[in-house]
């Protein structure tokens, strides 16, 4: 598929809601190990919060889509999680617009979420933070779209290089965050920010399938 339009952006959600439910437990052990343990837990109760609102809404844009995931996982998911993942939803939906959804869009938007995800938590490549994740997968969508890929092709890329981006984080040690607090202790754990990260960035690619006829 060349271009997306607020349909893909509605499956998105849909389908992160369905994986951050499967893998609630996992995020928190992952977050138990280093943090407060509740990352699951919270983001969990956020998108589902925004399925909800999606339903109700019925936006029809790509723009309000995002910008009502933005406003509803700033007000539903606790800790640092809302605030850094409505900021980045929040940012994409500004960069994207509402015209159909290209490669060099899906690039726009990735760069604008990590911009903000950067600006709100302070957070740098290195850190063991989402950051970790996130950067990489905006790097690789702008590399698809500076090649004349698809929007799809971009969005895949974006997935496999956020998951490859979350397993580095494990042998760091933090410098941002609760888990910094452990100092050397936290090496050796996966951030879960930058896990989840990588789920919902798979869930944005599989979305793009679907809406293509080829994914699961």
């Amino acid at each position: 598929m060349d271009k997306l339009d607020t349909s893909w952006v509605l499956r998105w959600a849909e389908l992160a809601q369905h994986v951050v439910s499967e893998n609630r437990i996992a995020l928190m052990e992952l977050d138990r190990a280093i943090g407060d343990g509740d990352h699951g837990d919270n983001l969990d109760r956020g998108f589902t919060a925004v399925s909800a609102k999606l339903a109700d809404a019925a936006p029809d844009t790509p723009t309000a889509a995002l910008k009502l995931i933005a406003t509803t996982l700033m007000s539903t998911v606790g800790g640092a999680a809302g605030p850094l993942y409505g900021t980045a939803f929040l940012r994409s939906a500004t960069a994207v617009g509402d015209g159909a959804i290209d490669a060099s869009a899906v690039a726009a938007m990735l760069a604008a979420g990590v911009e903000g995800v950067v600006a709100r938590g302070r957070a740098e490549a290195g850190d063991k933070t989402m950051v970790d994740a996130l950067l990489p997968a905006a790097d690789a969508a702008r590399t698809v779209a500076e090649e004349g890929g698809s929007a799809r092709a971009a969005l895949e890329a974006a997935a496999d290089a956020a998951a490859a981006g979350a397993e580095a984080t494990e042998p760091m040690v933090a410098r941002k965050g609760r888990a910094s607090y452990l100092g050397e202790r936290s090496a050796g754990h996966r951030d879960p920010g930058a896990q989840s990260s990588a789920l919902i960035l798979r869930a944005a690619a599989d979305a793009a399938a679907r809406e293509a006829g080829t994914g699961p």
